[in-house]
């Protein structure tokens, strides 16, 4: 698929985003941390969640959504560990009237271990939020067949997972993620299982249109430098993309020609 426009922004569901990284805000050192790293990376925008666990009272209670405010980035509100349709639905609303936006990243986990989401009801959910007036972003898996079903009912993006979430091991099918990639239409998100700037870059060069990380950043070793590379891996792979790759040969070509006489034996 051939995304390229003369206007380069983000668009979803007609919101036009500078930014092409979406942040999740869960289990950084601490908050100064992750208003650093939001700050470093300048997301489009960062994911909340009404069910969160924090590791520290600062984490938890009012002092977060203070800070969520002070980031000034819009917030996409999340169904974090609902297993059912009605919990989804009405997590979705309490964050509607909690958040004050439409917007909902739509989660609904169909197995507790490897956090897979519910493919079975997922477009169900996401079918009764579109109805109530939402902005969904569903996370999936790169099922071909169901993220056809999930624009099918409204979804104007769709989110699909590159590894299972939190695992860092970067496109476990590049096969499953490309042709997922040719075939829908829409704004595709790589949300979960990216551990590595390279592997954002990879999807990116593939055609993908953002992505959104957690683990990767909070969890190493340095999450203010690390948002920021994986903001220039996801900026340096969107512009690959763009620039158009070279097709790859089945020989070496040489890159200089070696027909002929030398140049400087020529007249």
């Amino acid at each position: 698929m051939n995304t390229k426009t003369t206007d380069d922004a983000l668009v979803l569901y007609g919101q036009r985003f500078e930014s092409r990284l979406l942040l999740g805000t869960s289990r950084y050192p601490s908050p100064a941390i992750l208003e650093a790293a939001v700050a470093r990376s300048k997301p489009a925008m960062v994911t909340a969640s009404l069910r969160r666990q924090g590791s520290n009272a600062a984490e938890t209670g009012a002092s977060f959504w203070e800070l969520l405010r002070k980031l000034n980035v819009p917030v996409l509100p999340n169904t974090a560990g609902c297993m059912t349709i009605q919990e989804a639905v009405t997590t979705a609303q309490m964050a509607r009237e909690v958040f004050d936006t439409p917007w909902i990243k739509l989660e609904l986990i169909g197995d507790d271990y490897t956090l897979q989401p519910d493919t079975l009801n997922l477009v169900e959910a996401a079918s009764i939020l579109i109805k109530d007036g939402f902005q969904v972003l569903p996370y999936t898996t790169y099922d071909l067949v169901l993220c056809q079903k999930l624009v099918d009912v409204g979804c104007q993006a769709v989110m699909p997972w590159a590894a299972p979430i939190g695992t860092g091991r970067g496109p476990v099918n590049p096969y499953a993620m490309q042709m997922l990639r040719e075939r829908l239409k829409v704004p595709l998100i790589v949300d979960a299982g990216l551990g590595r700037p390279s592997h954002a870059c990879s999807v990116m060069e593939w055609g993908y249109d953002a992505v959104l990380l957690n683990t990767a950043v909070a969890l190493s070793e340095d999450p203010v430098a690390m948002a920021g590379a994986f903001s220039d891996a996801v900026n340096a792979g969107h512009a690959a993309y763009r620039a158009g790759a070279m097709a790859e040969q089945t020989a070496a070509q040489p890159s200089t020609p070696v027909l002929g006489t030398p140049f400087w034996h020529q007249e």
